[in-house]
């Protein structure tokens, strides 16, 4: 048999070796979440739902090459309406829930999609309404993810392409002020998923537990790709429920997860609730998006649950820090192994030189190139890569240890100005220009500063015009009144008299963190 060259055949190959066995499942809260009751799917069941979204999705007029863009919470119908995308050859352009009509204005001018799949959440119980209504300048088509559903499977030509087929285009937040489009095609999110299931040791025995919105590199590339793969078992959580998540992993018989640091570190030091819990099954726990702390690892160690660190974003940048790879858990909470992957290549650049670092000690930015790593962002002009091809993360690492050549990278800082709010990017100069909208402010600048529980929160420094007194609910009004992503709402507003710079005027962030780094 042929190597799968598309997500698609990873699917096909699934269904054909795991037939009836449990492939899909809903939380037990769907009900909170999307109407219906709570849905289990074996993978000959999951082959036939694809087929008839698949068919669906052809009755509309979607062909090879046609984007489709969905949002969804974490229900089974996510991703499989995903892979209906992929079964025919079209480009799933998934948004997360929290994004309203600025993002998707944004979203339908850069992905120029014309069908939208949606449907009403109790959350939102208008939701198609209002979508139909902020789209139809477009003239998008937005359609009830219920309506695709009992269609005759086979009505339409599956054509899931090849390696080099555009598969998704996901949304990432950069300098610029705006959302970025990042396409991936099936070569790249399998080589990203080879790796995971590699290096992470995820087989057809596999028990996965999805908290991550299956809308990015995350869910996407760390999560439903590497089910595809694997033939395991995967339920759907929508995040982050901690009582369901807990109920979850004792329910499904969770063996692997991601959970969030602050989580991670919650459970660990609530001793009582741990020892009330049956994790017997877990063996392998993720987590990433803010440091680890390497108490945290290393009690998770004692408790026989391996934590993985791992870095990554959806352009295609990994790396995973894992027992096998760094046995310490200490260090593995802090440092992360330079990557041995065929057809992946990595280095630290210094910025004010150029040059290629070698050595410990010195900081530079982290830069891959290879068969994991997108081709740039839509409409871009090739600025996110250098001379070299070689994809300029924004991240700021250093060499450390004693072997040499050196092995191990510690993260240091971000270059790009974006703060990672409980895992979700946000872009200081988006929200900043939206801020500056207020007649009472000046000047802004948006930083993130620590929180407990979700890493960092958005918060702003403002300087006012004479006689003003803006406040945090004038800003928070504004950011509704644009219709912006809860998430990027700030949470804190200080008034100052000037923001420091440095002498070519451009805002010194480091010194406005610091004002906060302990409040």
């Amino acid at each position: 048999m042929t190597e799968p060259q598309t997500i698609d055949e990873l699917v096909h190959r699934s269904v054909a070796t795991r037939g009836d066995a449990p492939a899909l499942a809903d939380a037990p809260n769907r009900a909170d979440i999307l109407s219906g009751e709570p849905r289990r799917l074996t993978w000959n069941e999951v082959g036939a739902e694809i087929d008839s979204m698949a068919a669906a999705l052809g009755q509309r007029g979607v062909a090879p090459g046609t984007p489709v863009a969905i949002q969804l919470p974490n229900v089974v119908e996510l991703p499989l309406l995903i892979l209906a995308c992929f079964r025919l050859g079209a480009v799933a352009v998934p948004f997360p829930v929290q994004h309203r009509s600025h993002e998707l204005h944004h979203g339908v001018e850069t992905a120029e999609f014309r069908l939208m799949v949606t449907a009403d959440r109790p959350d939102r119980p208008d939701q198609i309404e209002d979508v139909r209504s902020s789209l139809a300048p477009y003239g998008v088509d937005v359609v009830d993810v219920a309506d695709l559903a009992g269609a005759a499977a086979g009505d339409a030509a599956h054509d899931g392409g090849n390696a080099a087929t555009r598969a998704t285009i996901c949304w990432t937040s950069g300098t610029t002020g705006t959302p970025k489009g990042v396409p991936r095609t099936h070569g790249q999110w399998m080589a990203s998923s080879s790796f995971q299931v590699q290096e992470l040791g995820i087989t057809a025995d596999d028990q996965i537990l999805c908290p991550f919105p299956v809308v990015n590199m995350a869910g996407i590339g760390g999560m439903l790709v590497p089910w595809a793969e694997s033939g395991a078992f995967m339920a759907m959580h929508h995040p982050l429920d901690l009582q369901v998540f807990l109920g979850q992993l004792q329910s499904e018989k969770i063996t692997y997860t991601v959970v969030p640091p602050a989580a991670l570190n919650m459970l660990l030091g609530n001793e009582a609730l741990l020892d009330s819990l049956d994790l017997s099954n877990i063996r392998a726990i993720s987590s990433g998006s803010a440091p680890l702390d390497p108490w945290m690892v290393e009690g998770w160690q004692n408790r026989d649950i391996e934590i993985i660190n791992i870095f990554g974003s959806n352009e295609g940048a990994a790396l995973l820090s894992t027992m096998a790879s760094v046995p310490d858990p200490s260090d593995r909470a802090r440092y992360f192994p330079m990557p041995e992957r065929e057809g992946v290549e990595v280095r630290l650049v210094d910025l004010d030189s150029g040059d290629e670092i070698t050595e410990v000690g010195h900081t530079g930015e982290l830069r891959f190139r290879g068969i994991t790593v997108f081709d740039g962002y839509v409409g871009s002009t090739g600025e996110e890569f250098d001379d070299e091809g070689y994809y300029r993360t924004g991240d700021i690492f250093q060499f450390v240890g004693d072997e040499q050549p050196p092995r191990l990278l510690q993260f240091v800082d971000r270059a790009k100005d974006i703060i990672i709010r409980g895992g979700m990017n946000i872009s200081a100069a988006e929200v900043e220009a939206l801020v500056s909208g207020h007649a009472g402010i000046v000047e802004c600048a948006a930083i993130g500063y620590p929180d407990h529980d979700l890493g960092e929160k958005l918060g702003i420094f403002a300087v006012a015009a004479p006689d003003a007194q803006p406040t945090l609910e004038e800003i928070t009004a504004i950011m509704r009144e644009h219709e912006v992503a809860s998430y990027k709402h700030p949470e804190r507003l200080e008034l100052i008299d000037t923001l420091p710079r440095n002498p070519v005027g451009k805002v010194i962030k480091p010194e406005l963190r610091e004002l906060w780094s302990h409040s």
